[in-house]
């Protein structure tokens, strides 16, 4: 299979710079609806069958393979299948969107001091979700150091959404929080840190030259924005949307949009295929 072509000639030349230098490259991917399909669950929610192959295939051909997630690392770890695989040495899962690290090398995992505001809104969430009526059967998923409320398993999944977005923005700032939209979740979290901020410090620390980034959800905006200052600056880069209806702006920024993890999968083995 063959390398798809970005629509964009910076993407054509972000990719160039990955496969003529892939020493200096930094792949970085999201997890959930990149390399695991969305379910209605998300503690069931297991990375595709050919993920880690895939990554297997391609870290030890390049720089590092980043990992680089909402959920916490160590669950990002175990719902991957990440630890103790052979040629995954050079992965870094950062979760909590770079608030804590875990390398494949060593296995070690870096976890902060949570939130005090995180305790206190999970205390208030359930009275705030008893008194939405719209948003009956909408569910909390527990991240530890951030609190997410999932509205797809809903009587009707957009109008919960909507219904919660103020009762849990004034939530949050009562606690000094921020919210985090994403497809049918709002996510109650520490504010200071995303994606991009994580993204730019960390190919900041490695010395990366080229960045590929894929995600598939309005918290990868600003990985993808982060990519486009370095593109600015001269630092070329791939941005990859990991294709959903559901999230428009992603596609509409990427140079190369694929469909679903499946897609991101085939994109890694064309490219392992091709660096060696």
């Amino acid at each position: 299979m063959g390398i798809p072509v970005p629509s964009t000639a910076a993407g054509r030349d972000g990719l160039a710079a990955l496969l003529e230098r892939p020493e200096r490259a930094v792949i970085a991917l999201d997890f959930d609806g990149t390399l695991a399909e969305i379910v209605p669950d998300p503690d069931q929610a297991r990375a595709h069958p050919a993920a880690v192959p895939a990554l297997a295939a391609i870290a030890p051909l390049v720089g590092t393979v980043l990992v680089l997630t909402g959920r916490p690392a160590g669950v990002a770890v175990r719902y991957g299948g990440f630890a103790d695989v052979p040629g995954l040495e050079h992965l870094v899962v950062l979760g909590h969107y770079g608030a804590e690290r875990w390398d494949a090398a060593s296995g070690a995992l870096h976890t902060p001091e949570p939130h005090p505001g995180v305790a206190a809104a999970r205390a208030e969430l359930p009275d705030v979700l008893r008194a939405t009526v719209a948003a009956q059967g909408a569910s909390l998923e527990d991240k530890g150091r951030a609190i997410a409320v999932h509205t797809r398993r809903a009587t009707d999944p957009q109008a919960a959404f909507d219904a919660l977005r103020a009762p849990l923005h004034a939530l949050a700032a009562r606690h000094a929080l921020i919210v985090e939209p994403g497809r049918l979740v709002l996510e109650l979290r520490p504010p200071g840190m995303d994606k991009g901020v994580a993204l730019a410090q960390f190919v900041r620390d490695v010395n990366a030259e080229t960045v590929l980034y894929a995600g598939d959800d309005l918290g990868d905006l600003a990985a993808f924005g982060t990519v486009e200052q370095r593109r600015s600056n001269g630092q070329p880069g791939l941005l990859v949307c990991s294709g959903s209806a559901e999230v428009t702006e992603l596609a509409d920024r990427a140079d190369l949009v694929v469909e679903g993890p499946r897609g991101v999968i085939d994109l890694l083995s064309a490219l392992a295929g091709a660096l060696r």
